[in-house]
């Protein structure tokens, strides 16, 4: 299971030009892998299932439309889940729970991790093992918050575009080194 940062929600406030772009951007993208695919048979399309986590609601009605397609045609695929964060951002994600278990009317002291962890747009994906993050920054940058509790963290000075699959395997090599504790 792969989940990667496409848009978060600070990069609203980009330039309109820019924002139109990036959403072209993500829309040609996923209508291309679709287009490449629709005629696989079911189970091979790459057998990658695509999953879009986010403000859905906040992006163009035709990338919306693509969204749905392409996680139609790709939900029974096994091999990998893709799940692409778009307009999402880990407080929006954590708020957005709250508001949720508020409008149901649960009363506080009925209130688990593990009902809120249903409310959150990753409900029923593993919390993530390792955030490898690229270009040089050392934080989470408003990423999974809540669910990067227990995720080792590796730091790439690489811009994403230039990482490469020999990078990705010493971020694994370096995971697999590491003892997991989990708080204890």
């Amino acid at each position: 299971m792969l989940t990667a940062f496409g848009f978060s929600t600070e990069n609203w406030n980009r330039s309109k030009e820019e924002v139109d772009y990036l959403m072209k951007l993500f829309e040609k993208g996923l209508s291309d892998y679709f287009k490449k695919h629709k005629n696989d048979k079911p189970g091979e399309r790459g057998s990658v299932r695509v999953r879009i986590i986010g403000q859905r609601e906040r992006l163009p009605k035709s990338l919306q439309e693509t969204i749905a397609e392409v996680e139609k045609f790709t939900e029974n695929n096994k091999n990998l889940q893709l799940n692409l964060a778009v307009s999402y951002g880990g407080k929006w994600d954590i708020l957005q729970a709250i508001k949720k278990i508020v409008k149901n009317g649960v009363p506080a002291e009925k209130i688990t991790e593990e009902l809120f962890e249903k409310e959150l747009s990753t409900a029923g994906l593993p919390n993530p093992d390792l955030i490898i993050r690229v270009g040089g920054e050392m934080r989470l940058s408003n990423f999974v918050l809540w669910q990067a509790a227990y995720s080792e963290l590796y730091f790439c000075k690489k811009f994403w575009p230039d990482f490469t699959e020999k990078d990705l395997d010493e971020a694994l090599e370096e995971f697999s080194r590491r003892q997991r504790r989990f708080g204890h």
